[in-house]
């Protein structure tokens, strides 16, 4: 397998992306946390993460991101994601992709979600391992409280990005996706 990489300017910072030579997604990360992603590409991909090839806008990818980040919030629900996760984790990563744009759930609702309502602590750590951040929605999750928590790019960019897709999704943002019926 070989890893394409590009760059996107994008409101809350550089966004590096990196996909497979078929055209999947297998990280997405912001250029201040290149160690992460660096770190998590050589767990998963061995030697195909040590030589990136730098490509312009892979299979399409790059410019279906920058629709998004240009008010188009539907553009990536399609982008094809894949990764080596343990089969828990491709679970939680799978139903992050069901939470529509311009609502949030909790945790514990997406534990309920994948069919494991205990699991929420593991849900947690699942979210927080999700390699391919944006299009795989992990920031869509929030505390039972309502209150954003933990995310890997901080959470002035999960804000920026909840706020971003409520300004150009129906008038659902602070409202939970339990709360809308989805």
């Amino acid at each position: 397998m070989e890893l394409l990489i590009d760059h996107l300017e994008t409101p809350i910072g550089l966004m590096r992306i990196v996909c497979d030579d078929l055209g999947n997604l297998r990280g997405t990360d912001w250029d201040d946390h290149e160690d992460r992603l660096l770190r998590f590409l050589k767990i998963h991909y061995g030697a195909a993460a040590q030589h990136l090839k730098r490509v312009k806008n892979p299979h399409g990818l790059s410019e279906v991101m920058r629709r998004y980040f240009e008010g188009d919030i539907t553009a990536i629900d399609a982008l094809p994601a894949e990764n080596n996760g343990t089969e828990f984790q491709r679970d939680v990563w799978n139903e992050l992709r069901r939470i529509p744009a311009g609502t949030t759930i909790s945790y514990g609702q997406l534990a309920e979600r994948i069919g494991r309502p205990t699991a929420v602590r593991a849900v947690g750590l699942a979210n927080g391992s999700n390699p391919v951040g944006v299009v795989v929605p992990c920031h869509r999750v929030i505390g039972s409280n309502g209150k954003l928590t933990g995310y890997g790019g901080g959470l002035p960019r999960k804000e920026w990005l909840l706020r971003h897709e409520a300004q150009y999704s129906s008038p659902l943002f602070g409202r939970s996706a339990a709360a809308t019926g989805t």
